[in-house]
């Protein structure tokens, strides 16, 4: 996932799917928020889908995009985890010793 979000451009995608919410954009609309050209943001959304982050979901002609919110929500607590976990285990030891 982070990988997929490693391009500016993908950053972009991401970022206007998030502010659009559990509606989304349809491609049309995302294309006139991120001023990508057609084939680009067709590349940049397949890697976002593949990675899990975005969904994709057909309607007559329209294709709609939204975030997995779910699955953006396991990525940032994974991350809020592991953030500063050996630094606090030293603050903690380091406590230990004083104390």
């Amino acid at each position: 996932m982070l990988a997929a979000l490693g391009s500016l451009p993908r950053l972009a995608v991401f970022r206007s799917l998030l502010r659009a919410g559990h509606e989304g954009l349809n491609v049309t609309a995302l294309q006139s928020v991120t001023a990508l050209p057609a084939s680009t943001l067709k590349h940049h959304l397949a890697a976002l889908v593949d990675s899990g982050l975005v969904a994709q979901q057909r309607t007559g002609r329209e294709v709609n995009c939204t975030a997995r919110f779910e699955e953006i929500r396991h990525l940032s607590g994974f991350l809020l985890r592991e953030c500063c976990f050996d630094v606090g285990e030293a603050l903690e030891e380091s406590s230990e010793m004083s104390g």
